[in-house]
């Protein structure tokens, strides 16, 4: 199967988990069942200069970003560490992260969401 590009539709929304301003999210797939139920989020997801996703725990999944453009202060359970384009984070279950574009560009990063045990 291919999705093309224009079959895709982005969202601007407010930031999530008491963030500051607005990302836009475009979801890469169409649900759930497109990960085969192991996983819930593949997204393309943009983090404007100012924004940001406030820190949030996962319970029972885990949650990585692959950074494709910007600077970032990326919340790492309580730790801060600037990140950057090619780096990529996991936050594993139990365990809590945000994420603040810092600089002049928008941070632009794939988010994906893998539940911890398998569904059957």
């Amino acid at each position: 199967m291919i999705r093309f590009k224009g079959e895709r539709v982005s969202v601007l929304k407010d930031s999530p988990f008491n963030g500051a301003g607005k990302i836009q999210v475009c979801n890469l797939i169409n649900g759930p069942e497109e990960l085969l139920n192991c996983g819930r989020v593949l997204a393309h997801t943009i983090v404007y200069p100012g924004s940001s996703i406030g820190y949030h725990t996962h319970t029972g999944e885990n949650e990585i970003y692959y950074i494709l453009k910007g600077k970032a202060r990326f919340n790492d359970n309580g730790t801060m560490r600037e990140i950057q384009a090619g780096d990529v984070t996991i936050t594993y279950p139990g365990e809590g992260h945000g994420i603040e574009a810092i600089g002049k560009e928008p941070v632009e990063m794939i988010a994906l969401i893998l539940k911890e045990k398998m569904e059957t």
